[in-house]
């Protein structure tokens, strides 16, 4: 009798365990194919795919495998009476005992008692285990289960006022928090065991002075049509829904908020950006309209019918110039190197006006004398002499001061003026718009890109570096750094021992100790043979271009930096540089292309259908050696985020990177 009992339940544990495994089916994922279209294929919602398969909430890869629940998303579960009060539960993805113990509030101990296997195997996704219980089960379903627990909940609240919460995919400790109006820390206090993060369906103990749940908003993604209108988005009624594979630097960008103010409003930034958290976005936010990686040809759609006034206001300072009764004019020009640079971007503009004159773009262009240095100019009085007000577009000073100076006298006008040089920033009018990436941008950029490579990323940062250390430290909590010792010399052995095999390492070096540079590179040369390594700068470093440097080092370990400018060998850009040399004699320097690149640009949207603040928003564009992708900062001044991320070939070439 013994003997057939033993064979009985042996057969019932067989079976409870196959009917377990037909609860679901595996799906091989294809390229291409979403969460959303693969829910859509079972018949099924993507809430019940992120039950079984929690990673999937991070981007599908291809041929990676889905548990996929059967009977249009509800999973059956076999509860039946039992003398010894267990009830089974079916295990699913990163469940663990611990987690388990909290869910059902029974202890981990009861639960290996209840399943003596668990100690040798652990636990399997699609087992079912016995969990310990006094309640009398019924056979029913996961969407029954819901509403028994919701029956339940409310009957404890009747009785003690405890509330509870199932977690659902997506949801965060911050989002469970404020739809409850408590804090996170009342949260973790209440329930222990989500202090190192949250599961789905962890059954939540929510405090008694917590508020009715806040009723949820319909989950909306923000679709924006390339040459859509974009509307202001208002944090009261309508947030973003972050798409796969997007990081705060990509958010900040396309949403013209600083990625300071963007963890202010939403503080779970702070743990990291995740698919399918909604953002809360502040009243002036706009949409990015521009599609990444292309760029628009103006000069395909020149539209010339309404004449338009450009104004350029250049610091030649004639008058210091004619009152120089010490220098020559001569001696002057080669001791001024901002007299210099100012007759360079003037040459390139004029190169950019006989330009626009080809292509027949209807442009009056005015020039005048700023007269300007670091503390003064005659901006004031040229603006109303010459009636300025009434200008489509101006651009200069140099200086910054005196840009933002000629912002703030236009702005009741509306005229746009451009930063053509200066990369510093003061009071950032809405009509002043600058040319010039910031150097905090094109680092978060830089990082931005080798995060996307899934890459080992180590520092090698000098201590006298500490605010660089500090940016690190605090904004990316991935990079290994190289120890140094209290001289201030770097361990090579601690550099050694953070590379890792079969993935590709960015050492990203920052220090002007020429020295160390070399001993660096030597280390890193020397173990290409086993490992993947590129050489990162975080911005232009003289001491590279040193002769104790090697360049042909430099090429081996690809050195990856970020530049305003690209080196262009296309046909257009041979035409202007033959041109220019026939006009000027002297091949074009770097500020006479630019003198070029940021006029014929400003040229070309003038010349448009669209008001030249709407090119702004909706074309990227390229000229010569200069990038123009603007963004609305914060609601404020437009500012230019074209760069590129260049590196050095083995062949010795500068290309630039993907």
């Amino acid at each position: 009798m013994k003997k057939r009992l033993l064979v009985f339940a042996s057969f019932l544990l067989l079976s409870a365990s196959a009917f377990a495994q037909d609860n679901f089916i595996k799906h091989t994922v294809e390229k291409g194919e979403t969460v959303t279209k693969i829910a859509q294929k079972y018949k099924i919602t993507p809430a019940d795919i992120y039950k079984l398969n929690p990673d999937s909430q991070n981007g599908l890869k291809p041929d990676a495998v889905l548990l996929i629940p059967k009977g249009n998303g509800v999973i059956i579960r076999e509860k039946v009476v039992s003398s010894t009060g267990t009830k089974p539960h079916t295990v699913v993805a990163k469940e663990t005992l611990y987690g388990l113990s909290k869910l059902y509030n029974v202890s981990v101990e009861e639960i290996e008692k209840a399943n003596p296997d668990l100690k040798k195997e652990g636990l399997q996704i699609g087992h079912t285990i016995n969990i310990p219980t006094n309640d009398v089960a019924v056979k029913t379903d996961l969407k029954s289960d819901k509403k028994e627990e919701k029956k339940k909940d409310k009957k404890d609240k009747k009785s003690d006022e405890t509330v509870f919460h199932q977690v659902e995919a997506k949801e965060t400790k911050y989002s469970i928090a404020k739809q409850y109006g408590i804090s996170v820390e009342d949260l973790e206090e209440s329930n222990p065991g989500i202090k190192d993060g949250l599961q789905i369906g962890f059954r939540l103990k929510i405090p008694t002075n917590a508020s009715k749940p806040v009723v949820k908003q319909e989950e909306k993604s923000i679709e924006v049509e390339k040459k859509a209108e974009s509307e202001p988005i208002k944090a009261d009624n309508v947030g973003y829904v972050v798409q796969p594979k997007e990081t705060l630097f990509g958010l900040s960008r396309k949403l013209g908020i600083s990625q300071e103010n963007l963890i202010k409003l939403n503080p779970e930034l702070k743990d990291g950006v995740r698919e399918g958290m909604i953002l809360n976005l502040p009243e002036n936010a706009r949409m990015s309209q521009k599609t990444d990686g292309t760029y628009a040809d103006l000069a395909k759609t020149l539209h010339t019918a309404n004449r338009k006034q450009l104004t350029l206001l250049l610091p030649f300072n004639i008058s210091k110039i004619q009152s120089d009764t010490v220098n020559s004019t001569s001696s002057r020009l080669k001791k001024d190197k901002f007299l210099n640079m100012t007759l360079d971007f003037y040459s390139g503009a004029l190169m950019a006006i006989d330009s626009a004159k080809v292509l027949n773009m209807n442009v009056d262009v005015k020039i005048f004398d700023s007269q300007e240095t670091k503390n003064s100019s005659s901006i004031a009085t040229i603006i109303q002499q010459n009636n300025l007000q009434s200008t489509d577009l101006v651009i200069g000073p140099f200086y910054q001061t005196n840009v933002e100076k000629t912002a703030g006298i236009l702005s009741k006008n509306n005229v746009p003026v451009i930063s053509p040089l200066s990369k510093e920033t003061g009071v950032l009018y809405e009509n002043l718009i600058q040319t010039m990436p910031s150097a905090e941008y094109m680092r978060d950029a830089m990082f931005d890109y080798m995060n996307s490579k899934a890459a080992n990323i180590i520092g090698v940062i000098d201590p006298k570096k500490i605010s660089t250390r500090r940016y690190i430290t605090e904004n990316h909590k991935n990079v290994k750094f190289v120890s140094f010792d209290e001289k201030g010399t770097v361990s090579l052995e601690s550099l050694k021992s953070l590379l890792l095999k079969n993935q590709k390492n960015f050492v990203v070096l920052e220090t002007a100790n020429t020295y160390m540079i070399k001993i660096i590179m030597n280390t890193l040369v020397a173990s290409m043979a086993d490992y993947q390594i590129q050489l990162v700068i975080l911005e232009p470093n003289e001491k590279l271009d040193s002769d104790e440097i090697v360049t042909a080092n430099l090429a081996k370990l690809n050195l990856l930096y970020p530049s305003l400018a690209r080196e262009n060998d296309s046909p257009e850009a041979q035409i202007f540089e033959r041109k220019y040399k026939e006009t000027n004699k002297v091949f074009p320097n770097q500020y006479a292309t630019r003198g070029f690149d940021v006029t014929f640009d400003a040229l070309l949207r003038l010349s448009q259908e669209k008001s030249f603040l709407e090119t702004l928003e909706t074309a990227t564009t390229e000229q010569v050696e200069n990038k123009f992708d603007y963004e609305k900062k914060n609601g404020k001044a437009y500012i230019n985020d074209g760069f590129y991320i260049l590196y050095f070939d083995t062949d010795l070439s500068v290309k630039v990177a993907n």
